[in-house]
């Protein structure tokens, strides 16, 4: 069953699952393809390559169909990032509602730009600005949730002391994300959770490049006091 939103036709919603890792302690990156986003293959034309988003978005101009490629290629990504930030029960509707806000927008893309993911992800984070108040909810009660001693006990030794310590911080990481302000989560997130590099996520936020560094050097310096690490632990 597919779901059409105007000329594009994109895949139904599966269930919705609940992401894993990242660099602040998870144990699986956002972009891994194993999401309920994995859509079918769409013929996108013989090529020798693969096209770069910018030719697929170009295409899409006169061939709308085009436009599933990139669906295809950054969906599940953008969904498991939704679902970090808000749950999966908002990342669904986060995900959908992106792709179709980046297709009506299709013809303001900079094709000079052949990577769309920084263009995506400023659409999802506009989109996760709605629902501010859930994700700091949702932080808050991931800082309170006791950890399940059985399972700690069991997975331990096992897992050694540094995933062992990893998972201890989980709450105290929470608590520390919800008490910074919405753009400083935002941009912290996007380059430890979406793996931007400065210059992608300074696109994707539509900031200044120095603005991403000085911002992100405070985020640092409170996560520092919140969490009482060193700098290289950061």
């Amino acid at each position: 069953m597919r779901t059409v939103f105007g000329d594009l036709r994109f895949p139904s919603v599966a269930p919705a699952h609940e992401p894993g890792g990242s660099r602040l302690g998870a144990e699986t990156g956002p972009g891994a393809r194993t999401g309920p986003y994995d859509a079918e293959p769409y013929d996108t034309g013989p090529s020798d390559a693969e096209p770069s988003d910018a030719v697929l978005i170009e295409a899409s101009l006169t061939a709308p169909e085009r436009f599933a490629g990139v669906f295809d290629r950054h969906a599940d990504e953008i969904h498991a990032y939704a679902g970090r930030r808000l749950g999966p029960e908002h990342a669904d509707d986060v995900t959908a509602e992106a792709f179709l806000v980046a297709f009506r927008k299709r013809h303001r893309y900079d094709t000079s730009r052949p990577d769309a993911r920084p263009w995506l992800y400023g659409i999802a984070g506009n989109l996760i600005s709605g629902h501010r108040r859930s994700e700091v909810r949702r932080l808050r009660a991931l800082a309170r949730a006791p950890r399940d001693a059985d399972e700690r006990g069991h997975h331990e030794e096992e897992r050694g002391a540094e995933r062992a310590s990893a998972a201890a911080l989980r709450p105290a990481l929470a608590a520390a994300l919800a008490r910074l302000s919405a753009a400083e989560r935002d941009l912290l997130l996007m380059i430890a959770w979406a793996d931007l590099s400065y210059e992608e996520a300074a696109e994707a936020l539509k900031i200044p490049i120095g603005t991403v560094r000085s911002r992100l050097h405070r985020v640092r310096a409170k996560l520092r006091r919140h969490l009482d690490l060193s700098e290289e632990n950061v």
